[in-house]
């Protein structure tokens, strides 16, 4: 008798889950945060719920954040890693991605990968027989905005009742802002040019889901009265036009004169690396209202609750 195969529990984007969902796994992130407040880096969790079990980490894009917080994070829960890059593997080229997806399925308990395009991660996913994570594509980044999320809510208050404005390149960030708050509620001002807008099928689906979200060409009006203001840098890793991005987003910058528009003592985040002196300043990224560094830690919290939701842990 063939016994059926369970359907892996993939992340790929914060759309596929509802709010439960949703704030179960960034509540476990702040209980897991919380429970090593005080213990050495290097601790692996009391009960190593993932003893035994592997992570590979394809990497298509170089990483800072995202590699090594998967890596700490799978070994603090008693698990190991396997690191691949796009040269050192037939991903897509020599070998199907679909192939790639079943041979590593043999191999691993779980793949993370941060991919140039979303269908990449897609195609793996549909053929992977384990849990597939979404590190970064060009579409959305929604590990990144999980942490997000789970740390304006440690400063200020559950998301649903905060006012966010993206400031700039409407790009994978911002799209998988839409979808949290289309999920958890808030609302989300976006102020980037026409030309470098979110994708129209982002804006449909915030529109369909119901989501408070907003476009507007004028930072100053998307910024005001926010309890944070976000930005990201204005050339990434896939753009090719550096220079016509640089005029588009000049005006977009953040700077203290922009955010004295938002609320007093608003926020401020950004996923990194950041370019200083192009999207943000010194004095607004340096400031004691910036919580960069909070949210750059809590990829690691967020990251665990991910891999012990999809692992079933």
């Amino acid at each position: 008798m063939t016994v059926p195969m369970s359907i892996p529990k993939h992340f790929l984007d914060i759309s596929d889950f509802d709010a439960t969902t949703l704030n179960g796994i960034i509540a476990r992130s702040r209980a897991m945060k919380d429970a090593r407040k005080g213990c050495p880096k290097g601790l692996r969790e009391t009960d190593e719920p993932l003893k035994g079990r592997m992570l590979a980490l394809i990497f298509e894009r170089p990483s800072t954040r995202t590699r090594v917080s998967f890596e700490v994070g799978m070994r603090q829960l008693g698990g190991d890693t396997l690191v691949l890059t796009g040269s050192e593997m037939q991903l897509g080229r020599g070998e199907t991605i679909a192939d790639t997806a079943r041979v590593l399925s043999r191999y691993v308990d779980a793949i993370m990968i941060r991919a140039a395009a979303h269908e990449t991660v897609t195609e793996l996913a549909a053929a992977a027989s384990v849990p597939v994570i979404n590190g970064l594509t060009n579409l959305t980044h929604p590990c990144q905005v999980m942490a997000d999320v789970m740390t304006l809510e440690e400063h200020l208050a559950p998301l649903k009742d905060l006012t966010i404005s993206w400031v700039g390149d409407g790009n994978n960030v911002a799209a998988s802002w839409v979808q949290a708050v289309g999920r958890l509620g808030g609302r989300l001002r976006i102020g980037a040019p026409a030309e470098l807008a979110p994708a129209r099928g982002v804006m449909d689906w915030a529109k369909a889901a119901g989501a408070d979200v907003s476009l507007t060409t004028s930072p100053e009006e998307a910024v005001a009265g926010a309890d944070c203001v976000i930005t990201d840098c204005w050339v990434s890793m896939h753009n090719t036009d550096s220079a016509s991005r640089h005029n588009l987003l000049r005006p977009y910058q953040v700077n203290a004169k922009l955010m004295r528009l938002a609320k007093p003592n608003a926020k401020f985040m950004h996923c990194l690396p950041a370019h200083r002196g192009e999207e943000v300043t010194d004095e607004v990224i340096d400031s004691q209202n910036s919580l960069i560094l909070d949210e750059a830690e809590n990829r690691l919290h967020v990251q665990k609750a991910i891999l012990l939701h999809c692992l079933g842990a």
